[in-house]
């Protein structure tokens, strides 16, 4: 179920149905969104929620103008998934965790990996090999249901072997981006073709780079 409404001009859409509880202060940072400068249309998605000034959980279409605040500082922020070798039955779940450490800097030759994915060799290295914190993990799953066999043994997805999913982001370099676009513009976006908004894209490229190499890794 969907609700729509329109403000100066952009169209608001909230998708949920009435068992969604959605916060009211996220209905309202949703609003102040649908007016800003070249916005057209603004999107809540089920599982919106409140943010810093603007909602997360939503999708926002606008014209002439770009905002690094909509985007955040989690830059590249998303989920991949692996195969393993590890085999689906009889999982052993307490000497695969005392394996794992998600916290600590990769020990390996970082910039190699970096330089492998066209990134300079010391950007954010410190960080390669982790997740960071809030909504993101790194978990073992079994598949117990495939729905499209064709399209899955095309994926080299079954059920014999257990996958690693992994949902991070560009951890402390995306910060520092939104930090810096900040502290010269405040929440205001770049126009488009700009020299301003050519760097932050650039930036903002490179950090989507580092968040996919550190997700490989």
């Amino acid at each position: 179920m969907g609700t729509s409404d329109h403000h100066d001009g952009a169209t608001l859409r909230l998708i949920a149905s009435d068992k969604n509880w959605i916060d009211g202060t996220a209905v309202r940072q949703l609003e102040n969104t649908a007016r800003l400068k070249g916005v057209k249309h603004v999107a809540g998605m089920p599982d919106l929620h409140g943010g810093r000034g603007y909602p997360i959980g939503a999708a926002v279409l606008s014209q002439d103008w770009v905002y690094p605040a909509l985007v955040g500082n989690d830059i590249g922020c998303g989920m991949a998934l692996w195969r393993t070798d590890l085999k689906a039955a009889k999982p052993k779940l307490d000497k695969w965790a005392s394996k794992l450490f998600l916290d600590d800097p990769w020990d390996g030759d970082a910039s190699e990996w970096l330089e492998r994915h066209d990134l300079p060799g010391d950007l954010c290295r410190t960080s390669l090999g982790t997740i960071g914190g809030g909504n993101h993990f790194a978990e073992l799953q079994r598949v117990e249901t495939i729905h499209d066999g064709e399209a899955c043994a095309a994926l080299g997805v079954d059920r014999q072997r257990l996958f690693l999913l992994v949902h991070s982001g560009s951890r402390g370099l995306g910060h520092d981006i939104l930090t810096r676009h900040v502290e010269r513009f405040g929440h205001d976006g770049l126009r488009e073709d700009t020299a301003d908004l050519e760097d932050y894209v650039a930036a903002h490229d490179q950090a989507n780079r580092w968040a996919g190499a550190n997700r490989a890794l």
